[in-house]
């Protein structure tokens, strides 16, 4: 007996259905120049080598290259059969990576686009990956839902250390650059999770440890994303409804706070523009001004959650979606501004809609009230 997936063969309530009738007429929108891809998008990452292509992976399981000015595919990699959670690219060794559901991380070599190392060891899905160079040499950091990060070594596959200190999931892992060197034998490396703790490691081939006694609270839940700033200051992106910057030169205490309706799930800064961008739950990009913490802008554009952001050169924001688009917006001044006064009129116009009519010679019903009240204080 053959089962359907269409959600209109089975019973739904009203805000349901209502709900998939917004979507549905909320997807035949064009902001953002939106390009339709076959599966739900969980990650994206520029591509090192152009600045007019963007990397995504998919709940379908591919990973796929993206030319942003001709919205063509320019590049497939294929393998996992479930959904990949993240992703990331390293030039110097020709290899892009995949966290997937499958507990394992895959790669494939760009140039070939053949299917490489599968690195497996995790016992939970894989929810970030993170490549950098040591002393010539090629180390993979992977970090699971199953609580610890694996360091690998990058050319042979082989697992070189396990951490464990953080309670729940590693969502999120972030190289800081401002120590830095790839002539060094360690690198420092942040980790945020479920646990709403971040937390920070020494990382080399002959060792790795955890580098302090107690980890960084900022967060009230899970920390989804993390990002360091030009500056070497951490921004965050949680499900307490905040994306915040913690100061490098105070210890990581909270500097800005910036509050969502919902679960924000990424944050990017735009350095020349003095901006913060923040993807959420609710279907938005906003756009914040850094010093201030005002919001300035928010692009109204994807149907579902917005899972990952992009900024690239020329002030070129790129955003992706469980709704399957990738969309492009500009941070330049002049066309930011041009897309808040769109923005405003088209409010404006949807207010004018539902204003009442009033016909020359008719009171509106708050005058007839009025005109009643004042009839009834005069007997």
């Amino acid at each position: 007996m053959s089962r359907s997936n269409d959600p209109g063969h089975y019973f739904q309530t009203t805000s349901a259905l209502n709900e998939t009738a917004r979507k549905a007429a909320k997807s035949k929108n064009d902001k953002g120049s939106p390009f339709k891809l076959p599966s739900k998008i969980l990650a994206v990452v520029p591509d090192p080598q152009n600045e007019n292509q963007i990397y995504i992976a998919e709940a379908a399981g591919n990973v796929k290259r993206i030319n942003l000015e001709t919205k063509k595919v320019s590049a497939s990699f294929a393998g996992p059969v479930a959904p990949l959670t993240s992703l990331a690219v390293s030039p110097r060794s020709d290899t892009v990576y995949a966290g997937c559901w499958d507990k394992s991380i895959w790669s494939w070599t760009l140039s070939t686009g053949q299917l490489a190392k599968r690195f497996q060891g995790h016992s939970d899905f894989v929810k970030a990956v993170l490549p950098f160079t040591l002393q010539d040499k090629d180390i993979l950091v992977s970090a699971s839902a199953d609580a610890s990060i694996i360091v690998w070594d990058a050319a042979t596959g082989s697992k070189l250390h396990t951490l464990k200190g953080h309670t729940r999931g590693v969502l999120a892992l972030a190289l800081d650059f401002a120590e830095y060197e790839a002539s060094k034998d360690s690198a420092t490396v942040f980790s945020a999770g479920s646990d709403r703790e971040i937390r920070r490691w020494n990382i080399g081939f002959a060792s790795a440890s955890e580098m302090e006694p107690s980890p960084i609270i900022a967060h009230e839940t899970s920390i989804d994303a993390i990002h360091f700033d030009s500056d070497g200051d951490l921004w965050t992106a949680s499900a307490d409804k905040t994306a915040k910057c913690l100061s490098r030169g105070r210890s990581w205490e909270e500097d800005s706070a910036f509050e969502h309706p919902d679960f924000v799930r990424d944050v990017a800064v735009d350095e020349e523009g003095g901006l913060v961008i923040t993807a959420c739950r609710d279907e938005e990009v906003r756009v914040w001004e850094k010093g201030s913490g005002k919001l300035h802008h928010t692009f109204t554009g994807h149907f579902e959650e917005v899972t990952g952001l992009v900024l690239l050169p020329g002030q070129k924001l790129v955003s992706v979606s469980i709704d399957a688009t990738v969309r492009q917006w500009s941070l330049k001044a002049q066309e930011l501004a041009k897309a808040v006064k769109e923005a405003e009129d088209e409010q404006l116009g949807k207010t004018k809609e539902k204003e009442p009519e009033k016909k020359e010679g008719m009171m509106t019903a708050e005058e007839e009230a009025e005109l009643a009240e004042l009839m009834g204080d005069s007997d």
